[in-house]
């Protein structure tokens, strides 16, 4: 086994929030509920605070998914592991796409990149001025040892983009032996994983890689997505050393909304309403964007160097290097143009721990990165005019970027009494942009010349390209929180805390005619949250109210349009409770109540003070009830319930929601084989995993119907 660091420098560690970083070199203590000898429940957690911390005395909410339960689920997709967690809803579109809802509704569009963190051992997984709709995808949550969600910001700790949530997977430390995994499903769905290592005295190595191919239960909707990860552990003395490498490769066929608009053309005819589209099961199969595809591909690697100075400092440096290519036809909008936009980034994190006195403790630190993308956006079609605009064959877009950031920050916690904590973090995060445009500037197509309307009148072409430029922003974000332990097993806890997101390259630089070049801000968003947490041998709660105001919200409207001044309010209660009812029986239940409004007014956008976000359910629910009747064998059956939510800013279209029902059920041959199989939608539902209206149709995804997919393990 490899060599830990004293035990009393862990205990000291979880008591005062400052131990070892998210990547440091050795494994972390499990992340599971157990009694220490003085009778306290503890569960060790690592995200919100680059630092392992007993659960109780967070001064913030956090959500973990547990190794039992991504085994139990084998995800394919990520909504498949995290619809578990409370306040969280990723809403599926077709292959390895999906949208993302964490604390907020869910965003699309211009300004939803960057809305929340993907991190995977507290490394993001995209620089944070190039962020991805669809990023978790890359993120291999099938083999991860846990998954951390914060709900809210997090930007004092992880800087840009950590504004509505953060996601961060942890990953599995060698260990000797491996195993694989076969999973069968409808639709010529295989998926294979497996992983292999070995460890000693002072290092361990071990790989793992996820192999999924699927026909997609839509016409032309297939894809394979490959996976693949290292990690490599080594102590020497005082010195630890981890490093990670992960792969991603996608190649997709992509199914794109069925839309109203299109009834009765080739693709489709119906007889169902407009509103109830999603309901017909042989529209819902069909693919009216067959030339639609995404084909992406991304590395990363990291390696954390963790040197223990004395009994009360020590610091963590970690260098990391990323790359990331995307290809793919934007099916949802009128233009079907063509996006390839890459970028690279080198970057460090580093922070120095000083255990100040028993009672008070800081982390310091300064993180680089330095990043270098570029885009281009090619429309194949040809030249069209319609809704007042111009859309030009050729190149919309064509820039180069590169992006710096520099961020020092400081962590301070403060056990003012046996039972009183105060924690307070500040962070500077000083961005810069210099912006290169390839081809023509303005509103012109890429040669200079102009578009033309339906009259052949000279016009300006919808796509307004920005002059060369550098562009700053400098962003300060602050945290401060309490705990409050009542007792062993129950603490009182609150905080309040910023979150921003400096604005996307494609939010600057991708802008339309009537935007104005440089009126961008970066979002600002302010957070309150008071809760109180249980831990105990048999039950886990956790019941959060929280209140959010955002500024400079940057949304694409119902017409189109970008909107880069907007106002929202959130505010919400989230329940979450794990109950083991008997020694066979145990109950999962996590409840999110959610009213999320515009805050300003904006007559061309349908937008109204006090109006409901388009794609925000107030109620989002998700039970599980599991039974163990042997030792070898187990059942669980989950009830996913989603609200219903409006589907434009106006309020005047609306998607009822739906109930769906999942069964699972596992049994042990032996201690080295497991024979486990599941159904999804249960009841076979007829219901839209994504809603939407725009461009005067509704636009749906028919969701999954029943399947069954079944599945074998074995370890060695």
């Amino acid at each position: 086994m490899l060599q830990r660091f004293p035990i009393s420098a862990i205990t000291m560690a979880c008591f005062s929030m400052v131990s070892c970083s998210t990547l440091a070199a050795t494994e972390k203590p499990e992340i599971s509920k157990s009694n220490s000898s003085d009778g306290i429940s503890e569960v060790i957690v690592v995200t919100g605070t680059l630092q392992q911390s007993d659960l109780l005395t967070l001064a913030g909410n956090i959500d973990r998914i547990s190794s039992d339960d991504i085994a139990s689920v084998s995800a394919v997709h990520p909504s498949d592991i995290l619809n578990r967690a409370t306040g969280v809803h990723i809403q599926t579109n077709n292959g390895m796409e999906s949208l993302p809802s964490l604390r907020s509704p869910v965003l699309t569009g211009p300004g939803a990149a960057g809305a929340f963190l993907f991190l995977e051992e507290g490394i993001a997984t995209r620089s944070a001025g190039f962020a991805n709709n669809n990023a978790l995808s890359e993120l291999n949550l099938a083999q991860a040892k846990e998954v951390e969600i914060i709900r809210g910001p997090a930007s004092a700790v992880y800087g840009s983009n950590a504004v509505h949530g953060v996601v961060n997977a942890l990953t599995k430390a060698p260990r000797n032996g491996g195993d694989a995994t076969l999973i069968v499903g409808p639709n010529d769905r295989y998926q294979l994983q497996g992983t292999l290592g070995s460890e000693s005295d002072n290092q361990g190595v071990s790989g793992n890689f996820q192999a999924i191919d699927d026909g997609g239960y839509r016409d032309d909707s297939d894809f394979t997505s490959l996976k693949l990860g290292l990690r490599h552990d080594y102590v020497n003395g005082d010195d630890q050393f981890k490093t990670i490498v992960s792969g991603f490769i996608l190649d997709q066929n992509t199914a794109g909304f069925i839309s109203s608009g299109d009834n009765g053309s080739d693709c489709y005819s119906s007889t169902y309403s407009e509103e109830n589209l999603y309901k017909d099961s042989n529209a819902m199969e069909k693919n009216c964007d067959t030339d639609a595809y995404r084909e992406w591909s991304s590395v990363r690697i990291a390696t954390s160097w963790q040197r223990e100075l004395s009994d009360d400092r020590s610091f963590t440096m970690t260098p990391y290097f990323r790359v990331n290519q995307m290809e793919f036809r934007q099916h949802y909008l009128p233009s079907k143009a063509i996006e390839e936009n890459s970028h690279y980034s080198v970057g460090m994190i580093n922070s120095y721990n000083w255990q100040v006195e028993q009672n008070f403790a800081l982390v310091m630190g300064i993180d680089f990165e330095w990043t270098e993308g570029e885009l281009t956006q090619t429309q194949e079609k040809p030249d069209s005019y319609s809704w007042g605009k111009a859309r030009q064959q050729g190149l919309h877009y064509d820039y180069k970027v590169d992006a710096s950031t520099i961020a020092p920050y400081v962590q301070a916690d403060l056990q003012l009494t046996e039972q009183l904590k105060f924690t307070g973090s500040v962070r500077f995060d000083a961005t810069q942009y210099r912006y290169d445009n390839l081809i023509a500037d303005g509103t012109t197509k890429a040669d200079g010349s102009s578009c033309v309307n339906n009259n052949d009148e000279p016009i300006e072409c919808l796509y307004k390209r920005p002059s060369d430029s550098n562009d700053s922003f400098d962003n300060t974000s602050t945290k401060l929180g309490f705990n409050y332990r009542l007792n062993n097993d129950i603490a009182f806890f609150g905080s309040w805390s910023q979150g921003f997101r400096a604005p996307q390259t494609t939010d600057m630089y991708r802008l339309q005619k009537q935007q104005l070049v440089g009126e961008i801000e970066s979002e600002q968003l302010d957070s309150a949250e008071l809760g109180v947490r249980g831990v105990s041998s048999k039950l886990t709660y956790e019941v959060v109210v929280y209140s959010m105001n955002k500024d400079n919200f940057f949304f694409r409207d119902a017409q189109g349009l970008n909107v880069t001044d907007g106002e929202t309010s959130h505010k919400g209660l989230e329940l979450s409770i794990n109950y083991d009812l008997t020694e066979q029986l145990s109950l999962a239940v996590n409840y999110s109540y959610g009213q999320h409004e515009y805050e300003f007014d904006q007559a061309s956008s349908g937008v109204i003070k006090g109006n409901k976000v388009d794609t925000a359910p107030e109620q989002l629910a998700n039970v599980r009830l599991a039974w163990q009747p042997t030792d070898n064998s187990k059942l669980e059956l989950e009830w996913l319930h989603m609200g219903e939510y409006y589907l434009d800013p106006a309020n005047e279209h609306d998607y009822a929601g739906h109930d769906l029902l999942q069964l699972r059920g596992s049994v042990a041959l032996n201690n080295k084989m497991n024979l486990f199989a599941r159904i999804e939608n249960l009841t076979d539902e007829k219901y839209a995993s994504r809603a939407d209206y725009a461009f005067g149709s509704y636009r749906f995804f028919g969701g999954q119907p029943r399947a069954l997919h079944l599945g074998a393990s074995i370890s060695f």
